[in-house]
């Protein structure tokens, strides 16, 4: 099985269909949302739904599945996967890393867009940052870092009260945040993602409330 799924997940990043190149892998494989319900808003989105990354071994499977089958070309796909499979085993934990650190960062990149994607509620800024923000468009210097560094030494220079407005600003701002996360979290539970929900926050029955 787990040789099943590293090769749809090689076919696949290929471009290919998994129905069509492992006709003779055994029984017909479908979708993981085949068998899942959403609402009609939530699956609309999934057209341009941001695509999961590949894994340290799907990504060198990737690399090397062209060399391989340029070498054999007669060999089928499923003996070419298996044979990059014994060469990922033996590979060095350093060159391994390459891979592995390349995943990560996708990963993160595709978690920030798939928030983004669902709408999720942009962070509270804090009275400095809506400062810096106000301030950036309007900073002379050429370079960012000199706007900056610019910009800080005004926040430096401001009053107490003048300072109270942003900080007046970032109080509301907090409360806009709350209460659109709140929002979306219920959102987000309601077609199946409570994996993206706070995990302080659980979710009861219609009639209950929210426990933190």
């Amino acid at each position: 099985m787990a040789l099943i799924r590293s090769m749809w997940g090689v076919l696949s990043a290929l471009g290919r269909s998994g129905a069509e190149l492992c006709a003779g892998c055994g029984s017909r494989l479908r979708l993981p949302f085949s068998f899942v319900y959403v609402q009609k808003w939530f699956s609309s989105a999934l057209a341009s739904y941001p695509k999961k990354p590949m894994t340290s071994y799907l990504r060198f499977s990737q690399e090397q599945l062209p060399i391989y089958k340029a070498r054999n070309p007669d060999a089928k796909n499923t003996e070419l996967i298996k044979k990059i499979a014994e060469v990922w085993r033996d590979l060095p934990d350093s060159e391994k890393k390459i891979y592995e650190d390349a995943y990560r960062a996708d990963w993160e990149a595709y978690k920030e867009e798939e928030l983004t994607m669902l709408g999720k509620p942009k962070r509270p800024r804090s009275a400095y940052n809506i400062f810096v923000a106000e301030r950036f468009q309007e900073a002379k210097d050429s370079s960012s870092q000199a706007k900056l560094k610019s910009i800080n030494e005004n926040w430096k220079n401001l009053s107490s009260s003048e300072k109270q407005v942003y900080f007046q600003l970032a109080k509301d701002d907090k409360i806009r945040y709350h209460n659109e996360i709140k929002s979306w979290e219920e959102q987000m539970i309601e077609v199946g993602r409570a994996d993206l929900v706070r995990r302080h926050v659980k979710h009861l029955p219609k009639g209950g409330t929210e426990k933190f």
